[in-house]
C-alpha cells in the first residue's frame, strides 16, 4: 500500500513538470515575428565567370646541380636565396684522387699543402641558368657523389593549380586568374594561365588537371610549397540584369523571387532562370529586365521585454501582475 502511495506520487509530479514545461516553452514572453520588407530595383550590370580552385607554389623549371666528379667539396659560393647567372661559378669540388693527395700534403706542413694546391686544381661547379638557390644541401668538407644534388636552382616560383574535370572546358591559355596564399590571405596577386596539362592525374578520387599560372609579380614572401587558391576568370557577362544573392529563392518549383509589379503594391512571385554568379550577384538569364522592382523579405523577431511579457511562469510577470492589482486597490 506504501508503494502504491508513492508510485502515484511519482506519477503526479512528473505530469506537473511536464506541463509547466510545455507551458513555459509554448509561452514565448514578448516574442513576436516580424516580416521586414524592402525594395531593390534590377540594374544592368557585369557578372565574372569564374573557376575557384586550391593550387600550390612550385618552380617552374627546378634543377639539380650535381658535382662533375664524386669527391669532396671545398668551397660553396652561394646560399638560399641567392641570384645566381648561367656559367656562374658556386663552388669548387676536390675530385676523389686531388682530396687524398691534399689529406697527404697536410702532413708534411702548409707549404706542401699550398705547393700541391697550385699544382693540382679543383673543379668548378657552374649555374647551368639564371635563377635563384632554393635549396642547399651540402657543406664544404663534405664528400659527394655524382649523384649528389649539391644545389638546386629555381627558374621562377609559378602557381600549379588543380582544375577539376568538370571545369577544365572553361579554361584557357591567357586568362586572369587572381592568387592568394591561404597562409597570408591579405597577399594576392594577379598572374595568367600559360600552360593546360594534356594528362590528367587521380587526386582523392576526383579527375583533375594540371594549370600553370605565371603570377604577374611574385612577392617576396612567396616559397616553393606554399598553398594557395586561385580564382580563374574564365570571362565577363556585361550589360546583364543582375540581381543580389539575398533576392533569389529556390523551392521544389524552380527558382524566383517576389517582384512589385505596381508601386506600393502586393508582391508577387516571379520564375527567373539564372547564370552565372560572383560576389556581386547572380545573372538573369529571363524573367526579368532592368527597372523591375524586387521585394526582398526578412523574417526578424523581437526579443523579450524585460517585464517578462505574458509569461505567467516568468517572475517579472508575477511582479507586474501584483502591481497592477495595487493599483487598482488604490483607485
Amino acid at each position: 500500500m506504501k508503494l502504491s502511495k508513492i508510485f502515484i506520487a511519482v506519477v503526479i509530479l512528473f505530469i506537473a513538470v511536464a506541463a509547466g514545461w510545455w507551458i513555459f516553452k509554448k509561452v514565448k514572453p514578448g516574442e513576436t515575428e516580424q516580416i521586414e520588407e524592402r525594395d531593390i530595383i534590377v540594374t544592368n550590370g557585369s557578372v565574372n565567370v569564374t573557376v575557384r580552385t586550391t593550387a600550390n607554389v612550385e618552380p617552374q623549371n627546378r634543377l639539380e646541380v650535381k658535382p662533375p666528379t664524386a669527391g669532396r667539396i671545398e668551397e660553396l659560393l652561394v646560399k638560399e636565396g641567392d641570384k645566381v647567372k648561367s656559367g656562374q661559378i658556386i663552388g669548387w669540388i676536390s675530385s676523389t684522387e686531388r682530396a687524398a693527395l691534399l689529406d697527404a700534403a697536410m702532413a708534411h706542413g702548409a707549404k706542401e699543402l699550398a705547393y700541391w694546391k697550385e699544382v693540382y686544381k679543383p673543379a668548378a661547379l657552374t649555374a647551368p641558368i639564371d635563377g635563384e638557390v632554393i635549396v642547399r644541401d651540402f657543406e664544404p668538407g663534405q664528400s659527394i657523389t655524382v649523384a649528389s644534388a649539391v644545389i638546386v636552382l629555381s627558374d621562377r616560383l609559378i602557381v600549379m593549380a588543380q582544375v577539376d574535370e568538370t571545369d577544365i572546358g572553361k579554361v584557357k591559355v591567357g586568362q586572369d586568374a587572381e592568387i592568394t596564399l591561404d597562409a597570408y590571405p591579405e597577399v594576392k596577386t594577379m598572374g595568367k594561365i600559360d600552360h593546360i596539362s594534356y594528362e590528367s592525374k587521380l587526386v582523392n578520387n576526383v579527375t583533375i588537371y594540371a594549370v600553370d599560372i605565371l603570377p604577374e609579380r611574385v612577392p617576396d614572401i612567396f616559397r616553393s610549397g606554399m598553398s594557395a587558391t586561385v580564382t580563374i576568370i574564365c570571362g565577363t557577362r556585361v550589360e546583364v540584369p543582375v540581381i543580389t544573392s539575398e533576392a533569389v529563392s529556390t523551392d521544389k518549383d524552380g527558382t524566383y523571387v517576389l517582384m512589385r509589379p505596381v508601386p506600393g503594391g502586393k508582391s508577387e512571385r516571379r520564375k527567373v532562370v539564372v547564370g552565372v554568379a560572383d560576389e556581386q550577384g547572380y545573372e538573369i538569364k529571363e524573367g526579368l529586365r532592368a527597372g523591375d522592382v524586387l521585394v526582398v523579405a526578412k523574417k526578424r523577431y523581437r526579443l523579450p521585454s524585460k517585464d517578462g511579457g505574458a509569461n505567467p511562469l516568468m517572475p517579472f510577470a508575477k511582479k507586474k501582475e501584483k502591481e497592477k492589482e495595487k493599483e487598482k486597490d488604490r483607485k
